[in-house]
């Protein structure tokens, strides 16, 4: 398994719900039909800061997966929530647990 790891700085805090719907209602059921999906977390930090974990079989299904939402925050029109390019980190997972629990 292989984890693509986007770090957004600069969002808009002011519409980070706007944001979060959008992702939950049609980019996270885009997603999930790529092939090799295994998951997808997004993360709300403080400041401005939003980073999503996708997980995905191979390295060239993580990278199909960052072009996919690149295209899909132009095609939403979020560049003014999301102004800048995300910094990217990708990589094999080498330890894992299956107990996985989140409140949404």
């Amino acid at each position: 398994m292989h984890a693509t790891i986007r770090r957004y700085d600069g969002v808009d805090q002011n519409r980070s719900a706007e944001l979060t719907g959008k992702v939950n209602e049609s980019l996270v059921p885009k997603l999930e039909k790529m092939p090799g999906f295994k998951g997808y977390f997004l993360i709300e930090a403080d400041n401005g800061v939003m980073t999503s974990l996708g997980l995905f079989e191979t390295p060239e299904q993580g990278k199909e997966s960052s072009k996919f939402v690149a295209t899909w925050i132009r095609d939403e029109k979020l560049d003014t929530i999301i102004p800048n390019e995300p910094k990217i980190t990708s990589g094999r997972v080498v330890a894992t647990s299956d107990r996985v629990l989140v409140a949404v």
